[in-house]
């Protein structure tokens, strides 16, 4: 038998991709990944499966993402693992569904063509792009039809999206490429500094996830790690503390941090305020690192909220904007002229 064609939502991320489809709610998570045969071009693996292949496979095998900093960096791999994602769920569909991407402030006019070409070479059958920052003040409850700034914070995998949103879209926006990844990257940095020892990027997000913080943690943690020596190329074990963590943070954290503050010495002056009164929302799984919305606070001086679900409060809030496809035509519209604006 065959069904109507339910909208889609698409979060789709450095690390991962959120599928939201209209009347189920998130039915697909998966990182955004891609196993290749490097030698004929051949898909093996995407998402999860090809996850898990990562150290484990021969030499003629690599993973590839497709996504970087929230863009599109490899146009193929990425038609192919969203067509594959969208098979999953409308297998037994006869229609085209409509499909809502959420895309980062910042994307240029080339990027913006390149996502709505490969969600259309997915299987869609009309494109909408929305801001994420939009998204996830939707998704965190927010009404955003109103004249009533609110700044959202998304710490993703490859990008921190700091924007202040009003009416709709995106008033101010800064985009750096300094984001949960930059913070793995930070652990290996100091630990290969002060330890003399190098260790895997998955060492170091597990290290991340265990006892990372930007503040020092009433319940000071230390994980037992184990990498290569750099003296003499044998194992090498080494016991990490999270007020190291604390010190390998120092810098990305610092970045983030000035970005923060060059988006509110641009913000005009009459949603500053809306900004003091409303507070930051942050979301992405870089805004669990303990201490995150707490030092923030502390540099802004504004009221700072990690939402409830970080990793999804932006496909729940494009699911909500699903129920309004119909009445997107101007956003759309709005939203292009935007990108000229900026470009």
């Amino acid at each position: 038998m065959l069904l109507m064609e339910k909208d889609i939502a698409v979060d789709m991320g450095t690390a991962s991709t959120l599928v939201f489809e209209q009347g189920k709610g998130i039915v697909l998570r998966e990182p955004t990944v891609v196993a290749v045969d490097r030698f004929n071009g051949k898909v093996i693996k995407v998402g999860q499966e090809a996850q898990k292949m990562q150290g484990r496979t021969p030499a003629n095998i690599v993973s590839i993402h497709p996504v970087e900093s929230g863009v599109i960096s490899d146009y193929e791999m990425t038609a192919y693992m969203l067509r594959e994602l969208v098979n999953r769920i409308t297998s037994l569909s006869f229609f085209k569904p409509r499909m809502l991407v959420c895309v980062p402030s910042s994307i240029t006019g080339v990027e913006e063509r390149a996502m709505i070409n490969a969600a259309i070479e997915a299987g869609a059958r009309k494109v909408y792009l929305v801001e994420t920052a939009v998204t996830t003040a939707l998704g965190a409850g927010v009404d955003i039809s109103k004249a009533d700034g609110h700044m959202v914070i998304d710490i993703g995998g490859g990008t921190t999206e700091i924007a202040v949103v009003s009416v709709g879209g995106v008033v101010e926006c800064e985009s750096l490429k300094v984001a949960g990844r930059a913070f793995d990257e930070a652990i290996v940095k100091y630990v290969r500094q002060k330890h003399n020892m190098l260790i895997g990027i998955n060492t170091a997000e597990e290290l991340k996830r265990n006892i990372g913080c930007v503040m020092q943690r009433p319940d000071a943690g230390i994980e037992e790690i184990k990498g290569r020596s750099l003296t003499n190329g044998l194992p090498k074990t080494v016991q990490i503390s999270s007020a190291e963590i604390v010190e390998a943070f120092v810098d990305p954290m610092n970045k983030i941090l000035e970005a923060i503050h060059t988006v509110i010495e641009r913000t005009p002056p009459q949603l500053v305020g809306d900004l003091d009164k409303n507070g930051i929302i942050m979301s992405g799984g870089g805004s669990l690192i303990y201490g995150m919305d707490r030092l923030i606070e502390r540099s802004t001086g504004i009221r700072t909220v990690v939402v409830d679900d970080p990793i999804s409060c932006a496909a729940y809030g494009a699911g909500k904007m699903l129920l309004h496809l119909d009445e997107m035509q101007d956003d759309m519209m709005n939203f292009h002229r935007r990108r000229e604006l900026k470009n």
